[in-house]
């Protein structure tokens, strides 16, 4: 066998011994990585911690680094690896530690856990992600729909607040585009509190908002919980 497939089956066949223990092995060091880059949030670190994160950081960069490009090394199509979910995830993991950009992305090394469902071989899991994936397709003019109506929504209700409530909160309701923050917390009913309306109609309009926003919520889940049932009728004939 040309070493090329056999370093392909070494880091991408997960049914033998070396290739679960490989897999095993990055998984853990992206654990150990998402673990030190949240003690780095941590106020007031001691020189000596902050140091040894920084040692851990270099060390499991250094192995995603090697990873990332033998696996470039030995794709069949190198470009469509590169341009694939987990290409761009793992290079967006590890490029900032190289250029000064002033982003850290080391939090995006949580999407290279989803590898670990091929790695478990978890049928059940996968049964259920197909079920999901069918459910949308059968929703998806709906939920298009939908999507294209809550933009409108919520392009009006910024638009509606900007002139209930610009003259008495300049500072706050600017203009729509400022408005737009405020219609999107209200319209997903989490409304955060740092804009609301102080004037009558726009307490009133605010009203009107959180009733359609509450469909906004409940519409796409009641869309795809009823897709789900056909799909598992469908299985079950």
């Amino acid at each position: 066998m040309p070493i090329k497939s056999k370093i392909r089956s070494l880091i991408d066949n997960t049914d033998t011994k070396s290739g679960k223990a490989f897999a095993l092995l990055i998984q853990s060091l992206i654990i150990v990585s998402l673990v030190s880059f949240s003690i780095d949030t941590l106020p007031n670190l001691s020189s000596t911690t902050k140091e040894l994160l920084y040692a851990i950081e270099v060390i499991t960069v250094a192995i995603f680094t090697f990873e990332y490009l033998i696996r470039f090394i030995v794709a069949k199509k190198k470009l469509k690896f590169v341009f694939s979910f987990y290409g761009l995830v793992d290079l967006a993991a590890i490029l900032p530690f190289y250029i000064s950009t002033g982003l850290d992305l080391r939090a995006v090394r949580v999407f290279r856990l989803l590898r670990l469902v091929r790695i478990l071989k978890l049928l059940k899991y996968n049964q259920a992600i197909n079920r999901f994936h069918r459910a949308i397709v059968i929703a998806k003019e709906e939920l298009i729909l939908f999507g294209f109506i809550s933009s409108v929504m919520l392009y009006l209700s910024a638009v509606g607040i900007y002139f209930f409530e610009n003259a008495a909160q300049p500072e706050q309701f600017k203009s729509v585009f400022h408005s737009l923050w405020w219609a999107l917390t209200t319209l997903t009913t989490v409304g955060y509190g740092d804009m609301y309306p102080i004037t009558a109609g726009g307490k009133l309009f605010t009203f009107f908002v959180l009733v359609v926003g509450l469909g906004i919520v409940a519409v796409p889940t009641g869309l795809v919980a009823s897709a789900l049932s056909q799909v598992r009728e469908q299985d079950a004939t």
